[in-house]
């Protein structure tokens, strides 16, 4: 079992979405179409891009190895976060399990991501 956390200040998350080459980078057609519609929520973004971050402690290998856009972050049917990993994310996870959760504050976004 491999354990990543990580924790990331809302208003960083709010200046970075000024710049359209982060979010397209960073985030998956998916993630991008669920901030359409939560109206670019902040708090929303800001927890999606802790998952990422977790995800790569989680991994071992920190943000290497893999593209943030091939981890993704959607809603289970009761609204619960999964991960959906393509390319070399999904090769390097194999047949392993991961939870995720999220959670924020008005200041603060945290993620953590569990693989087994």
């Amino acid at each position: 079992m491999h354990v990543g956390i990580d924790i990331i200040e809302i208003e960083r998350i709010k200046n970075s979405m000024k710049n359209n080459r982060f979010m397209n980078r960073v985030f998956s057609n998916e993630e991008l179409e669920l901030f359409r519609k939560r109206k670019n929520n902040p708090e929303t973004i800001a927890g999606r891009f802790c998952v990422k971050e977790a995800f790569g402690k989680a991994l071992g290998t920190g943000i290497r190895d893999f593209e943030l856009d091939e981890v993704t972050t959607l809603n289970d049917e009761l609204g619960a976060p999964r991960i959906i990993l393509t390319g070399k994310a999904l090769e390097m996870v194999g047949d392993r399990k991961i939870s995720v959760s999220i959670s924020h504050t008005k200041k603060y976004a945290t993620a953590i991501v569990i693989i087994y």
